[in-house]
């Protein structure tokens, strides 16, 4: 179809007949697929929203670290499976983003769908709960059912915290329909192998609710945190939102940068989308005095004005000026200590083993004993024995 539309100023539709040139000038092209792969969906996600993410790490600021470990867990499985077999190694399923809001976590998911090449299905927390007794495990099972069948397939779970809460203080809620809920995505996660190519990206602004049970190895095992942007990650980011905006150079990005300490992502781009509602309205405004002269000038009988020069090219110094006095921050610095907090802690927590090393005679070595940690770790594990004695 595509093809018949881009021939179709050589068809003439009221002719009974079609030109044999025209027709042996009809060909399906790769543009002519790649068009029709880009509006297709899967037939197995019809009732499900699906997205087709168009975000390249190009419109992505900053987070270089971050996006490393993003390709090292989503996309080197997809695209280079024979290092995996080689050694032994299954992929992992799913990373847990959590961090300020408003610092890109949405974006990251959208990213490294369209880099894998990969369905995008983004599930709203609040979205799979229902007043009925065993209709939200039922939506959960649902979703993870298309999703093996859309394979390849990444699942954003955004807000995760509404629906993974730790369990056991749901009391007065609903016959603890929360608490069944994620029951039910811990057993559909654990009934995933490495043939199913689904991935999961959790995001939570709220990491300290999540159930532990969520976080162990094979599950969500991979634990990102994504900080507010530094200075060269603010410029990245202005640059990325003020990509496709005519901006004029004497605006310096380093310095509104250097300016904006403290501000998410997401309230850089306001800056700039409010510079550039600014320079619309000037633009718009100026259109209109110059229609209105135009018509007193016709009135008057005088000859028509020539066509004058656009009176706003493009954003000034002053449209971001006038922005950021309407600027603020959307993360207090009291959030970001308990953010900073928790990920120390989380680190602390996983660091058990960071001065163990093998013993230099290789296997079997004589006179070998493990590290002080471990020693205290086993003796540990015998006042444990005891504990119901």
């Amino acid at each position: 179809m595509q093809q018949i539309r881009e021939k179709m100023d050589l068809i003439d539709l009221d002719a009974d007949t079609i030109d044999a040139e025209v027709l042996d000038a009809l060909g399906v092209t790769m543009d002519n697929f790649r068009f029709a792969l880009g509006v297709s969906n899967p037939s197995a996600l019809r009732e499900t929203v699906v997205e087709v993410p168009t975000v390249k790490w190009s419109d992505i600021g900053g987070l270089e670290k971050v996006k490393q470990e993003l390709q090292e867990t989503v996309q080197y499985p997809v695209e280079h499976p024979e290092k995996f077999l080689k050694y032994g190694m299954s992929p992992s399923k799913g990373v847990l983003f959590y961090g300020p809001p408003g610092t890109g976590k949405t974006l990251l998911a959208k990213a490294i769908a369209n880099e894998c090449q990969a369905n995008f299905i983004s599930i709203k927390g609040p979205e799979l709960l229902t007043m009925w007794f065993g209709e939200s495990e039922a939506n959960v099972r649902d979703v993870f059912d298309k999703a093996r069948a859309a394979a390849p397939c990444v699942m954003f779970f955004d807000e995760l915290d509404s629906i993974a809460k730790a369990r056991g203080g749901s009391g007065g809620d609903a016959g603890g329909a929360g608490d069944r809920v994620l029951n039910q995505i811990l057993t559909e996660m654990d009934g995933m192998n490495a043939k199913k190519n689904v991935f999961i990206i959790g995001a939570t602004n709220r990491p300290d609710q999540i159930d532990s049970a969520l976080l162990r190895p094979g599950r969500l095992d991979q634990l990102i945190y994504i900080p507010l942007p530094d200075e060269p990650s603010r410029v990245a980011i202005l640059k990325a939102a003020l990509r496709k905006s005519p901006v004029s150079p004497k605006v310096d990005l380093t310095f509104l940068a250097k300016s904006t300490h403290g501000f998410s992502g997401a309230d850089l781009t306001e800056i700039c989308q409010r510079a550039a509602k600014l320079a619309i309205r000037e633009s718009i405004d100026a259109d209109i005095r110059r229609i209105r002269e135009r018509r007193e000038k016709e009135d008057g009988g005088d000859a028509e004005m020539e066509d004058e020069e656009d009176p706003v090219p493009e954003i000034t110094i002053d449209h971001f000026e006038e922005a950021m006095k309407f600027a603020r921050r959307s993360v207090s610095d009291q959030d970001i200590r308990r953010y900073e907090m928790f990920a120390q802690n989380l680190q602390q927590s996983r660091s058990f083993g960071s001065s163990f090393k093998f013993p230099e005679g290789g296997p079997g070595a004589a006179g070998t004993q493990p590290a002080s940690g471990g020693a205290a770790f086993t003796a540990d594990d015998g006042a444990d024995d005891d504990l119901y004695a």
